[in-house]
């Protein structure tokens, strides 16, 4: 015998299988707008302020020269940021993560700025890996590869503190912040300035692609784009889940391409497209990638919206979050790699100044929340532009340092008070 809440409930089923209309879709849209999911709407509101007010004060802020210049300075923080993400989606913080990109960036340095001596009593190693010579020259692999190691296993140590004796990760991170400072100082060794000469590193952050070779990457994009889109309507239509519109796919396809192209044409008109930039925007596509179609990614969202549902739902909570905390200083390695790159140098200060703040801020200003759960990878791309355009704005305006930081500090509050209100609204609206 069919009951009317049988009939309820198939009705929502058909309802949820069916293709929504572009209009039913917009309408959707707004309705998670109303009840507090505000996704990338503020910041891109947030940015087009930010562009209209600067380039009316000084008109030299969207001249492509600046643009490539200032794309270049918010890739470190940038990445060390999508690691910030990891540990936020979570409910957790790391306040390690400015001197974890030193300790990276001093142990680059330091294996490329000059060549290891081997002594006598290793020639037998000598001659295996050097052809005898005793002063053997560390390949720039070998170097990423040590530093990268060297920053998973703080965040395989930070991390297993924090899980295996349920401590608080602000006090374990303070004290890692304190301790990776120390082993910053004592790897430079009162050497003062170690310089990078190595070209690999060096062209992280000074390699520009040919115009031609920028406009293949904009078609490569948008192209992988189309296809993901693809395959996510044919996959949620055979599961019987609504799929996004064909109208709405085809407008946000041709936005994404007229964004793309612009920008790659603005940077041809300066030193081209950069190789960091492209760097930054493929890690932000793989990083979304795990975040939203891996297990792993959706453990993450389960555990920092609700730990102990998570765990009865049978998931691993403490083995995400390590994994969390290792991701973290995993990119905050990445990270300390551009530092380097960009300096050209690195220093007993290598770490310090405001990478970390930038680094905690761009997530939370981008949208992700503290309160874990919500957040997603391109957050952190979006606040860092919003941090980088608002103090290279207020440098063309001559303003200093000190103002610089406090403007930076109200748009962090406005971005944190924004997200305590729209979760409220969720709240109250029943959506978690």
């Amino acid at each position: 015998m069919t009951t009317p809440e049988d009939i309820t409930v198939e009705s929502a089923l058909q309802k949820s299988k069916r293709t929504l209309t572009a209009s039913e879709y917009i309408s959707s849209y707004f309705q998670r707008v109303r009840s507090g999911d505000l996704g990338s709407l503020p910041i891109i509101i947030g940015l087009i302020i930010i562009a209209i007010l600067f380039q009316s004060a000084n008109s030299n802020f969207l001249t492509p020269r600046n643009l490539v210049n200032l794309f270049v300075q918010m890739s470190i923080f940038t990445v060390i940021g999508y690691g910030v993400v990891f540990v936020l989606l979570l409910g957790e913080i790391d306040l390690s993560v400015g001197y974890v990109a030193g300790v990276s960036a001093v142990v680059t340095g330091q294996l490329l700025a000059r060549p290891i001596l081997i002594p006598p009593e290793l020639q037998a190693l000598a001659d295996l890996i050097n052809g005898g010579s005793l002063s053997y020259e560390v390949p720039w692999y070998l170097a990423v590869a040590c530093s990268l190691g060297v920053a998973t296993l703080i965040g395989l140590l930070q991390g297993g503190l924090i899980t295996l004796f349920q401590l608080p990760s602000f006090i374990v991170t303070v004290g890692g912040q304190l301790a990776w400072n120390g082993v910053v100082l004592l790897l430079m060794g009162g050497a003062g300035t170690v310089n990078m000469r190595n070209p690999t590193i060096r062209g992280i952050t000074q390699s520009f692609f040919p115009a031609e070779w920028g406009y293949a990457l904009g078609a490569i994009v948008v192209i992988v784009y189309v296809l993901f889109e693809a395959y996510q309507y044919r996959s949620r239509s055979r599961a019987g889940l609504s799929v996004k519109p064909i109208p709405i796919v085809a407008l946000q396809g041709l936005a994404l391409g007229v964004m793309v192209f612009a920008f790659i044409y603005v940077c041809n008109q300066d030193r081209g497209l950069p190789f960091v930039g492209v760097l930054v925007l493929v890690l932000m596509a793989v990083l979304t990638y795990l975040t939203t179609q891996t297990k792993f990614g959706r453990y993450l969202f389960a555990v920092g919206g609700n730990r102990e549902a998570a765990r009865r739902a049978g998931i691993s909570v403490e083995r995400i979050r390590l994994m969390g905390f290792v991701m973290c200083s995993l990119l905050a390695g990445m990270g300390g790699l551009i530092l380097v790159s960009r300096l050209g140098s690195v220093a007993p200060d290598a770490g310090g100044g405001q990478l970390l703040l930038n680094s905690l801020a761009a997530p939370v200003i981008g949208g992700t929340s503290l309160y874990g759960g919500s957040g997603r990878i391109s957050s952190a791309f979006f606040g860092a532009l919003v941090i980088a355009a608002v103090d290279n704005g207020m440098f063309l305006l001559g303003l200093g340092a000190g103002q610089r930081l406090i403007l930076t500090a109200i748009v962090l509050i406005a971005a944190v008070i924004v997200d305590a209100l729209s979760r409220r609204t969720r709240e109250r609206s029943g959506i978690r």
